[in-house]
């Protein structure tokens, strides 16, 4: 007999299943969210893992150590004189703490705000849209939903020749909790959480080996921005190995050092780090989250399958975030919990994934919407580019930042945005003029006849899109399309 009814139950308290708990809350549905998150200490947590341990503290470390090594080596050129510059880590980290635990308050603020019930501990979803919950202290009741949405997020993937002993060998995690700067760090996986980790700690002082797998860096980018931020990143000093398959590891712990064996083109290779981490990808969460009788379809990573409202096999269950198809990404999970939320209140309601927008908060930054050109060749669709350089622009130059280009792809024909590419600072923020412009079908023209403030960055998608059509105004034409 289920003990309390509810109209949604969510599983998850990341950013897919709080904001969806929310929004069904403000849509009048009475709503519980199960979240079995606690930090080491054992205090329970909302925010999932890109509030505790994901996106908020590393960019939260990212920025800190940008500061850092800035302050160290580069505002000499504005003409600021500063005296010798000392890392506090230990200030750092704080810092990033206070941070993470400030929003988490905020997140607890805005369920009570709504009327959200929080559940701490593990929820399962049972038959009948029954969902037992079982506390931290062991104690199990049963919600009955008419809806139940799961969103249990995803956990970082192990090596085979050696897990995680949260120590020398770490994952995001434990890269996020150092006590001091390894001497010499190795990091498994060149794409975009050991990208960001591994700069982070390259800044602070770490040696930085990052060992590829696959024969081409950052292969889900276009090529061309991939190919500058490899020459870029190489310079400020992280040292790329691609085709670097890891076959072994070891830790000696009388030495303080892990070994990693290694194979690439030449051959087989040794390399000895102080510490040593893992980024070779993340898993759905869904180990557990469903009883055994029930029937959900799932895919043999933990996927579940759903349809393009994310609708699970099986009536009145959703689900959202990482544990379904589609890029990892805090942002896609939340408005798919929105859309969720709103369908299960009757509104229309759906999820443009083609204008979802990707970031990596390197330094710097890389991001991108739509298709790339290597994909267009591919699928033979006709397409103009249109590529213009910080090192034209204005506001760059008084930044004493030119690294990168604004990169725009339209369709030779129609002249729509097919898609758009940034490298540079604070590209993280300019991308986001570009994603509106392909969510409301803009052409390249509708940019080009713009106005845009001057001087500002973004004043580099402006003449991008003028470049697509021929007469950019602040480099010379490669010709104008036809």
């Amino acid at each position: 007999m289920a003990e309390q009814e509810y109209d949604v139950v969510v599983i998850g308290g990341g950013p897919a299943g709080y904001v969806g708990a929310i929004r069904c809350a403000q849509l009048g549905l009475k709503t519980a969210c199960i979240d079995r998150w606690q930090d080491p200490e054992g205090k329970e947590r909302l925010g999932g893992t890109c509030l505790n341990v994901g996106c908020i503290p590393s960019k939260a470390l990212l920025e800190s150590s940008e500061l850092y090594e800035h302050t160290q080596k580069h505002l000499g050129t504005h003409g600021v004189r500063c005296g010798e510059v000392e890392l506090d880590l230990a200030g750092m980290m704080a810092r990033k703490d206070r941070l993470v635990n400030n929003l988490t308050q905020g997140i607890q603020g805005l369920f009570k705000a709504n009327q959200v019930e929080w559940f701490k501990g593990h929820g399962q979803l049972q038959a009948e849209r029954q969902v037992k919950f079982t506390g931290h202290d062991g104690k199990e009741q049963t919600l009955q939903a008419k809806n139940v949405i799961l969103a249990p997020g995803s956990f970082p993937v192990e090596l085979g020749c050696g897990p995680f002993d949260r120590e020398y060998i770490v994952s995001s995690t434990g890269a996020l909790r150092f006590e001091e700067v390894p001497k010499r760090l190795g990091v498994i996986g060149a794409g975009v959480i050991g990208l960001e980790l591994g700069s982070v700690w390259r800044r602070l002082g770490s040696e930085v080996v990052m060992l590829e797998a696959q024969d081409r860096f950052l292969s889900f980018c276009d090529e061309q921005v991939a190919n500058e931020s490899l020459k870029i990143m190489s310079k400020q000093g992280l040292d790329i190995r691609l085709s670097a398959r890891v076959t072994a590891t070891k830790v000696d712990k009388d030495k303080g050092q892990v070994s990693v064996v290694y194979e690439d083109e030449n051959g087989q290779h040794e390399e000895r780090f102080d510490r040593l981490v893992v980024c070779v990808g993340r898993r759905p969460a869904t180990d557990g989250l469903v009883s055994g009788p029930v029937e959900l379809a799932m895919d043999e990573r933990g996927t579940i399958h759903v349809n393009e409202h994310c609708e699970t096999t099986m009536p009145g269950v959703y689900a959202i975030g990482d544990a379904v198809r589609g890029p990892m990404l805090a942002h896609k999970g939340s408005e798919e919990g929105i859309m969720v939320a709103e369908r299960i209140a009757g509104m229309g309601s759906s999820v443009n994934y083609d204008t979802i927008p990707n970031v990596i908060y390197t330094l710097p930054e890389i991001a991108w919407v739509g298709r790339n050109e290597q994909d267009l060749k591919k699928q033979g669709v006709p397409y103009a580019t249109g590529v213009f350089p910080f090192v034209a622009s204005g506001r760059a130059r008084a930044m004493e930042d030119t690294t990168g280009f604004v990169k725009l792809l339209a369709h030779a024909e129609t002249d729509r945005i097919l898609g758009a590419h940034i490298i540079s600072s604070r590209a993280s923020e300019l991308i986001a003029e570009c994603v509106i412009a392909l969510e409301f079908g803009a052409c390249s023209e509708d940019l080009a006849r713009t106005v845009f403030a001057h001087p500002t960055l973004s004043e580099a998608v402006h003449e991008a899109a003028l470049a697509t059509l021929g007469h950019p105004l602040h480099i010379p034409p490669k010709g104008k399309r036809g």
